[in-house]
């Protein structure tokens, strides 16, 4: 019955495609799966990373860049509930060369469970989506892509804290397009937003890449009338140093290789990450900041009275960053892994699945969304009788076909012990057992030998079998033919009722919408084609639901009954068979105990 239920589930669904496959929106031809998966056999973030913008990297390799808008436009990222519409901003998208660097917005980076997101694409009059900004949560102060050329980089938050210096662009970075340092401080902006407080959090990150390496080198560098932050390498080694006070040496970086920094001051103490993981700390407090920080080259110091805190200034860094990122809190330690983790060339947070296709929203696809809720019912009624009836057709077409190869062997078996005693496929036990159980012939056989047997039990003189004991025979036969019958024509009425049936439910449901299309066109005060065409179409495809449920009912119960006609031939031509060869071996006086070997 499973079976049978899975198989007419199956047929619903190619009759409905658009209620078999979730869709976020119809006018998407496209999506592509993407799994973010934090666990150990992938990100190994260790714990969760909560909100985090992803890097989701396009290329030739797992994207084909075809049916895609020429700038991304069309690019939306859903959930895997395929209603939420996750916030995304594009860094670079050219199909040309099969590249596209976009970062989306995930609410729950999890080290548990991995999650999967749906990419869509593949509608031309799509808007370009305008949630860039909202891609980095309120807490990120500064972002910078780099993305722009010989211009001052723009931050891509809400905040506006763009470049006051212009950036020497570099190609070939870890992600897109970078920046080039050592020639001159890359300044950023002395704003509200990126203000610090004595004390206060803050955390800071950046790809760096030194073309060589040398003694204090400044990469990230803040100063304020008495305190300072300083983010470097010192031959190598990353460091950072708070009024003074530098972290004990740590994880080194490579020239020529790219290496992810990151910074995090919270409560009484500043963290190094080299890699996205913990590499030093320096046990001090950040000092209040409210000037104008420097990439690439030590800040300008601000005098206070006689004291001046440029009397430890740092080397210029000379080589390659990008993605800057400065926040007004401290970044938990799995996120900042999971920056360190998905941003690289080979990201082991993200996987991508095979690209999708909608199976077509035809014209059919329109008339299901225009279906009111009493279409729907009759469309379900009608659903429920299709099921059932095929239920009907397919178990009674697998019965028949057992019926029927197990009356084949039968007979054959029979016609073999032609002169042998009629009930010697009883006793010997030759017949199988999955014959005796689904051959009809078989139990016409067994009530004649039983009758038989009884009426030798009962003391009859059988030394010869007279018309009456034949004709009781040939009766007991004939009621085991009927319940046969019987038997193969139960629940063919639900195939009939179908057939007659199906058809008026569809056309009530056509009437019904029908009145309810022209009730609705005449409450607007207008009518025209546009208006009415929808509910019309809605209004018939009841009518063809109810013909498309009663024709194959119509066709399966036609077919059924010719091979439940061909069974009931088959056991009257075996009754008028063993009658004969019953009167022809027990005729002319031949003892009836010659034929039957009863058993005491």
């Amino acid at each position: 019955m499973r079976r049978i239920l899975f198989i007419a589930l199956t047929l619903a669904s190619t009759l409905l495609p658009g209620l078999a496959h979730a869709w976020w929106q119809a006018e998407w031809a496209y999506r592509k799966p993407i799994t973010i998966d934090a666990g150990p056999q992938a990100g190994a973030i260790g714990s969760d990373a909560g909100r985090m913008p992803v890097l989701v990297r396009l290329h030739t390799g797992n994207f084909k860049f075809e049916g895609v808008s020429e700038t991304g436009a069309d690019l939306r990222f859903v959930a895997a509930d395929d209603k939420t519409v996750l916030n995304h901003q594009i860094e670079q998208f050219d199909p040309l060369l099969g590249m596209a660097l976009v970062w989306v917005d995930v609410p729950n980076v999890s080290a548990g469970t991995p999650q999967k997101l749906w990419m869509y694409y593949g509608n031309p009059k799509a808007p370009a989506s305008g949630n860039g900004q909202r891609t980095f949560d309120p807490d990120y102060t500064l972002v910078y892509h780099f993305a722009e050329g010989a211009v001052p980089p723009r931050d891509t938050t809400a905040y506006g804290n763009n470049g006051q210096t212009a950036a020497v662009p570099v190609e070939g970075t870890v992600i897109g397009k970078g920046a080039q340092l050592g020639a001159a401080a890359l300044m950023l902006p002395a704003t509200p937003s990126l203000a610090v407080q004595a004390g206060g959090a803050l955390t800071f990150s950046a790809w760096i890449r030194p073309d060589q390496l040398g003694a204090r080198q400044a990469v990230y560098t803040r100063r304020d009338a008495t305190g300072e932050l300083v983010v470097g390498i010192d031959q190598g080694v990353p460091f950072v140093q708070v009024n003074g006070q530098r972290s004990a040496p740590g994880q080194p970086v490579q020239a020529g290789q790219w290496s992810h920094l990151a910074v995090k001051a919270e409560r009484e103490s500043v963290a190094l990450f080299v890699g996205g993981r913990r590499a030093a700390s320096v046990a001090a407090k950040l000092p209040a900041l409210n000037t104008a920080a420097a990439l690439g080259a030590d800040a300008p110091a601000v005098a206070s009275g006689a004291q001046s805190a440029q009397a430890t200034a740092f080397a210029p860094f000379t080589g390659a960053i990008d993605e800057v990122r400065l926040s007004k809190v401290a970044r938990a330690d799995a996120l900042l892994l999971a920056d360190a983790v998905s941003q690289g060339a080979e990201s082991r947070l993200t996987a991508f699945g095979a690209d999708e296709q909608q199976a077509g929203k035809s014209h059919f696809g329109f008339i299901l969304a225009a279906m009111p809720l009493d279409a729907w019912v009759v469309v379900g009624v009608l659903g429920l009788m299709m099921v059932l009836s095929w239920a009907i057709m397919i178990g009674k077409g697998r019965s028949y076909g057992a019926t029927e190869r197990a009356n084949e062997i039968f007979i054959e078996h029979f016609r073999e012990a032609a002169g042998a005693p009629l009930d010697r496929l009883a006793v010997n036990n030759t017949v199988p057992q999955e014959v005796r159980a689904d051959s009809s012939l078989w139990r016409l056989y067994e009530v004649a030998i039983e009758e038989m047997r009884r009426r030798h039990d009962r003391g009859y003189d059988l030394n010869a079998v007279s018309s009456a004991t034949i004709g009781a025979i040939r009766a007991a036969m004939d009621g085991v033919m009927v319940r046969e019958t019987e038997r193969m024509s139960k629940r063919m009425n639900w195939l009939s009722t179908t057939i007659e049936g199906a058809p008026y439910v569809g056309l009530f449901g056509t009437v019904i919408g029908i009145m309810l299309v022209f009730v609705v066109a005449a409450m607007a005060g207008a009518v025209d084609i546009n208006s009415v065409a929808p509910g019309m179409a809605a209004a018939l495809l009841c009518t063809a639901a109810g013909l498309g449920v009663a024709i194959p009912a119509l066709f399966g119960y036609n077919w059924l009954a010719s091979r439940s006609d061909a069974i009931g031939a088959d056991m009257a031509v075996f009754v008028d068979e063993f009658v004969t060869r019953l009167a022809e071996e027990q005729g002319e006086g031949r003892a009836v105990a010659q034929v039957v070997a009863l058993r005491a």
